[in-house]
């Protein structure tokens, strides 16, 4: 994996953690969603046109069809990890989640594409899976009130995250869609779809927009620009390598909320950050 791309993800992963803590700090799902997809589309349509008119790029029914994929793949994320957090435990849920992601998406790009990431790669990519369910993760979740239907719920969710990372691969190296004007194109799309509930709950909309004006629009800024940097890296590295260091940003979260937050510490964190960080490097020389 190239310098650069190390570079892209790592960099994404920090402004991912970045916009997490913003809307962690919202409670809010739709409500809060909508408005950010919407004032991400307007902030960057300049940029998008920009995009359009340097480079030109060829949008046909390929190209249209990628996009349309796109968005219902993220709108399949979005619903499958909410009714995950409502059977059960956000201790269950996200760890799972994060870390089948990954692994699907590297065994599905060694079966589809006929990648052929080093064993010491592969060594690192398993690190980092490992490290974010260590670091995230809580066994005792597993023995929860509505645990089996919540694994089930973060098995399909890890299963839409590998989808997608496969999809927008595609959609970005072979069919050589700009990464911003991809991303652009997703958020317009999402802004589209979830309008119609976004506008039954018009009284939640219009208090984010009121009370969260700085979480709306750091969320909108930093979200796009967190994709943008890993669609770029995908355009040019294999998903093998890219899936498993997106997961590094659960470790820059989990630094910001010891940070920031004032959450506890302690020896598994310590273990799982070393875990992810000898396999960001396994990764970076593999």
């Amino acid at each position: 994996m190239t310098t650069v791309a190390v570079a892209l993800v790592l960099g994404s992963a920090f402004i991912h953690a970045t916009w997490n803590l913003l809307a962690k700090r919202v409670e809010g799902g739709t409500a809060f969603l909508w408005p950010v997809y919407v004032v991400s589309a307007v902030l960057y349509a300049p940029l998008a046109l920009a995009v359009v008119l340097v480079a030109r790029p060829v949008i046909g029914a390929a190209q249209l069809l990628f996009i349309a994929g796109t968005v219902v793949l993220h709108l399949g994320y979005f619903a499958f990890l909410t009714a995950g957090y409502r059977a059960g435990d956000l201790s269950l849920v996200y760890p799972v989640s994060r870390a089948t992601g990954p692994l699907l998406s590297t065994a599905g790009a060694i079966a589809l594409f006929a990648e052929r990431p080093t064993p010491l790669a592969l060594a690192g990519g398993l690190l980092i899976v490992v490290g974010a369910v260590v670091l995230t993760g809580d066994p005792r979740a597993l023995h929860a009130a509505g645990a089996s239907r919540a694994l089930a719920y973060a098995l399909l969710t890890g299963g839409t995250i590998a989808l997608y990372t496969l999809w927008d691969k595609q959609a970005v190296s072979t069919l050589a869609i700009p990464p911003l004007l991809y991303d652009w194109a997703r958020n317009v799309g999402l802004a589209v779809v979830v309008a119609p509930a976004a506008l039954r709950q018009r009284a939640a909309v219009a208090r984010h927009l009121r009370t969260d004006r700085r979480e709306v629009l750091g969320v909108a800024i930093l979200s796009p620009l967190a994709y943008i940097l890993v669609l770029t890296a995908l355009s040019v590295s294999p998903v093998s390598y890219v899936a498993p260091l997106r997961e590094s940003g659960i470790l820059v979260g989990a630094l910001l909320g010891t940070r920031l937050l004032a959450e506890e510490g302690g020896r598994r964190r310590v273990a799982a950050a070393a875990a992810m960080a000898l396999g960001i490097l396994a990764l970076a020389f593999g």
